[in-house]
């Protein structure tokens, strides 16, 4: 992007989006039909600069003075398609690049374009395209930066995997995965093919490129990294979501667990006590409660026993035993 100091509603967006088999650009020029495409995303606010600036395919003139100011939803729909010119771009060379390949003898195929296309819509997340016997196979080399990241997107790759292969999905792209590079990937970039996450390929055949399905299927192809990456932060949500209803019941379970207690309370001045009973079986319960009474039945009958009208005697501190009678004794 270059605005001038002198004119600042003027500004200049280029851009290039090159199609490369081994570091040899393949495709230089837009088509015809995408300059259409491009000047009819909002009329009087780009102009298309001929010839482009000098390593660009495209250089677009912006007068920011036409965009309205008043309409906030028109003008952020205006910005919003003027984001998306790269992402034409590329997907109208996909689509020719599809058709060619699609339209071609195998023989012919084979021979002149059997060797990868690297596409790039993000800088760090390329991807190969290269034709084969009556398919073309798309290649996305992944690569997380984080552990639990991988580990996701294997048991997405997996169940994908799996899904493909049922017979309800016959008409669907075959999709597959490993852990190693196609041998069709030979002598392409190194950091290209360094990943931990495997390689995970999609077969296209004819029907999958014809008519409507064409666009659907360009769409599909440039967006897998952002569906994968979407999967990916769903799963960890809901996992988190799991996690903290999981601590909220052990949580819940842990306070409304309670040990048998026992406190003093006073009530019409006599001592009682109260006790918070844990939950237990009726017949250990029922034991329990038989021995409390024996014990103290035992107790009363050994205690000494106070005599409270003897005080006038002065001997109301005193206490009287009750006397221990021998059964050897006469009397």
């Amino acid at each position: 992007m270059q605005c001038s100091v002198l004119d600042t509603n003027i500004v200049y967006v280029s851009t290039s989006t090159l199609l490369e088999t081994q570091g040899i650009v393949t495709s230089k020029e837009i088509l015809s039909a995408t300059y259409e495409v491009i000047k009819n995303i909002a009329v009087g606010v780009i102009d298309i600069v001929d010839p482009p600036r000098l390593g660009f395919q495209l250089t677009l003139k912006l007068h920011l003075d036409n965009i309205p100011r008043g309409k906030a939803a028109e003008a952020i729909k205006i910005i919003t398609r003027i984001s998306e010119i790269q992402a034409i771009i590329l997907s109208s060379q996909l689509k020719e690049m599809l058709k060619r390949l699609n339209f071609q003898d195998d023989s012919q195929a084979m021979n002149n374009n059997n060797r990868p296309v690297r596409i790039v819509y993000h800088p760090s997340e390329p991807f190969y395209v290269f034709r084969q016997a009556e398919k073309i196979t798309a290649v996305f080399p992944m690569n997380f930066k984080d552990n639990s990241d991988v580990v996701i997107a294997m048991s997405f790759f997996q169940e994908l995997v799996e899904v493909g292969s049922q017979k309800e999905m016959g008409k669907a792209p075959q999709c597959s995965w490993s852990p190693v590079p196609p041998f069709q990937l030979r002598g392409e970039p190194v950091h290209d093919l360094t990943t931990n996450a495997g390689f995970v390929s999609f077969d296209i055949t004819s029907r999958h490129v014809e008519g409507k399905r064409l666009d659907k299927t360009v769409w599909n192809l440039l967006n897998f990294y952002a569906y994968v990456k979407y999967h990916i932060k769903c799963t960890r949500g809901y996992i988190q979501r799991r996690m903290r209803k999981r601590m909220d019941s052990l949580v819940k379970r842990l306070n409304n667990t309670r040990f048998e207690e026992e406190s003093p309370q006073k009530e019409n001045g006599a001592c009682k006590y109260v006790k918070e009973l844990v939950k237990v079986q009726k017949g250990k319960l029922m034991m329990q409660q038989r021995c409390k009474d024996m014990t103290r039945r035992v107790k009363i009958s050994k205690f000494r026993i106070r005599i409270n009208g003897c005080a006038r005697f002065r001997f109301n501190q005193r206490w009287i035993s009750i006397p221990k009678f021998s059964s050897k004794s006469s009397k």
